[in-house]
């Protein structure tokens, strides 16, 4: 018991080291729609249900769904990625907003955000309807601008972190974010990035990369042994086959049908009479990639066959045989066709199999589920193993807490995302929550802070009125947090808002405000200051990082020689467009001199005159 207690310690250590990590995520980022229905009957025309819509639900997909797991398990995590300038797009913003995502996606009108939108009845899959076409690729502009935000997203990125270079995550699905010259320029910029971590639908378009991790599925691994041709293959044993159909998807793993060669021994005639094989030249059946008028390839010389979800066996050949002990078998191929440091072969609810260079292979488990509590599982796994060995973190450390990640999303239908806290738990340790009130007195700010720093926390500062909050202050707040562990927020009281603002502010006196404010989740503290400068309050705090809005450099900010005196620095984030106290304050003035037509002319209501003049 004690054992085990120690472990879990020391897995909860490199989840808090990767606190604040900087990951850059590049990919396919999509949107997934979950409508959950009733059905108590078929309706006339066709034995079909008729469905009732009770709930739907939208959340980040894809490479946006590996980036919100990044941020949930404490990295910071930075999206770039094209979106359409559309209702989905927007959509989709909204869930990177909510986790706490930096946006750095790249708007491309006339091509759609794609979509995933499932239909559910009890939290069965009844049907999956996907939009956006993997053709529909980016013109040359398109390409210049994801190339200009991926460049930027890099400086930002490595100068939030005092000059750190970057993680990087490349989540290519085949839809099209993804096309040469960004791949190209990848690889070329690849010593720009510490650790990167690829999730591929095709490796073999990755060539040169050189990535520290890569994440194929058994399905996807499998596609690149075939491409790879025999040159690699034990010399010895019954050659089985993968067909690939013509029209794989291009956003899953390619469904397989695996057998005995044509012409060739069957795996379990070569069991049974191992001195009939043909050795080398001699033994029939096509080798490497497929002859024209076959669609064959040869993928194992070791007599096992593959099994499970995807795959299709269709003679005796792979009878009783355990992916995870092909895959461990192929693990040193794996590698050198990748070029990575460390292969993770996911094998969905039979856990994963990963391989270093130590040639060591490590198993992980899994619980089996249904099918549709698992998506996204594969992106929480991602998330964790690539902060883990971002971390530092040896292999096997790593394999764990990536699985843990994977195994613990998967309680309910939905997207899956992990968060910091849940992986925590699960681990048997407390999360770090300090027992400070959410308001707090500027005489209490120094043991605060002190105490969050002993616990190796960094710490996040902002001020402002924030009078009639709204959803471009939620959404700068947000932000803010995501840039460290812990977000101080100070709120000028109501004389020094009248002074800045004019007599006629605050609209809400300061209790209301801070009250509000220390309701977000992404607020750790609301302090209220008298003065017009937070000045006092920096001294004191000595924020790691202190932001301020506006779409203006940090050299601007008044603030920024004394914050970066004391050792921190200064970040400015852009305002949400059309979104500001003033424009709504005067929306509202607007309405109430200038009433509608209807209210003007209806009747005053007796009972509500009596009504207002009681109260």
């Amino acid at each position: 018991m004690a054992g085990a207690a120690a472990e879990q310690r020391r897995l909860a250590t490199v989840v808090e080291s990767w606190l604040g990590r900087p990951v850059l995520i590049v990919g396919d980022a999509m949107l997934d729609d979950w409508r959950f229905a009733d059905s108590d009957r078929l309706c006339r025309e066709a034995p079909a249900p008729v469905l009732t819509l009770r709930r739907r639900i939208s959340a980040a997909g894809g490479a946006a769904n590996t980036a919100v797991n990044v941020a949930a398990l404490g990295g910071r995590a930075v999206l770039v990625a094209p979106v359409g300038a559309d209702v989905a797009g927007d959509e989709l913003h909204d869930c990177l907003d909510r986790a706490g995502v930096w946006d750095r996606t790249v708007n491309q009108p006339g091509r759609p955000t794609p979509v995933k939108r499932r239909m559910l009845a009890g939290n069965q899959i009844l049907l999956r309807e996907d939009s956006g076409d993997p053709d529909d690729a980016l013109d040359p502009e398109g390409v210049t601008r994801l190339l200009t935000a991926l460049n930027c997203a890099t400086e930002e990125l490595r100068a939030a972190a005092g000059g750190e270079a970057p993680t990087l995550v490349v989540c290519d699905y085949g839809l099209g974010a993804l096309p040469a010259p960004v791949r190209a320029w990848l690889v070329e910029q690849r010593e720009r990035y510490a650790t990167v971590a690829l999730d591929a639908h095709d490796l073999a378009d990755w060539r040169g990369l050189a990535p520290t991790v890569v994440t194929p599925s058994f399905a996807e691994a499998t596609r690149l042994l075939a491409r790879a041709g025999g040159a690699t293959r034990p010399a010895a044993g019954t050659e089985l086959h993968l067909e690939h159909p013509h029209d794989d998807p291009a956003d899953g793993p390619s469904e397989l049908t695996v057998g005995a060669a044509p012409g060739g021994v069957r795996a379990d005639a070569a069991i049974d009479r191992p001195a009939l094989e043909p050795s080398g030249a001699d033994r029939p059946g096509p080798i490497g990639e497929p002859t024209p008028s076959e669609g064959r390839v040869a993928l194992t010389g070791d007599g096992l066959s593959v099994t499970g979800t995807g795959v299709t066996v269709n003679t005796r050949a792979g009878e009783g045989v355990d992916r995870a002990v092909l895959a461990e078998s192929r693990l040193a191929e794996l590698r050198a066709h990748t070029g990575a440091d460390v292969v993770a072969v996911t094998l969905d609810t039979e856990g994963a199999v990963v391989g270093g260079a130590d040639g060591e292979p490590r198993r992980s488990h899994s619980t089996p589920v249904p099918a549709s509590h698992a998506v996204g599982a594969g992106d929480a796994y991602l998330a964790a193993m690539t902060l883990a060995l971002a971390a530092d973190a040896p292999l096997p450390t790593a394999a764990q807490l990536a699985q843990l990640a994977a195994t613990i999303t998967v309680s309910d239908t939905g997207t899956c995302v992990c968060r910091r806290e849940d992986l925590l738990t699960a681990l048997d340790q407390p999360t770090r929550t300090m027992s400070h009130p959410a308001l707090v007195g500027s005489d209490e700010l120094d043991a605060i802070v002190a105490e969050y720093r002993e616990a190796g926390r960094s710490v996040v500062f902002t001020n402002g009125c924030f009078d009639v909050l709204h959803r471009g202050h939620v959404r700068y707040l947000e932000q803010a947090r995501a840039l460290g562990d812990l977000l101080i927020v100070a709120v000028n009281s109501d004389d020094s808002v009248r002074r800045l603002k004019g007599p006629d502010r605050p609209v809400n006196p300061v209790e209301d405000r801070g009250a509000l404010l220390a309701a977000l989740a992404c607020v750790d503290h609301v302090v209220v200051f008298e003065e017009d400068s937070p000045a006092a309050l920096i001294e004191a705090v000595r924020p790691d990082i202190y932001v301020k809005g506006g779409d203006y450099p940090p050299e601007l900010v008044p603030e920024a020689p004394l914050v970066r005196r004391l050792g921190g620095q200064v970040h400015t984030l852009g305002y949400v467009p059309d979104r500001s106290t003033s424009a709504i304050i005067e929306r509202i003035r607007s309405h109430s001199q200038d009433p509608s037509p209807q209210t003007a002319d209806r009747a005053p209501d007796p009972s509500l005159s009596s009504r207002t003049q009681t109260s």
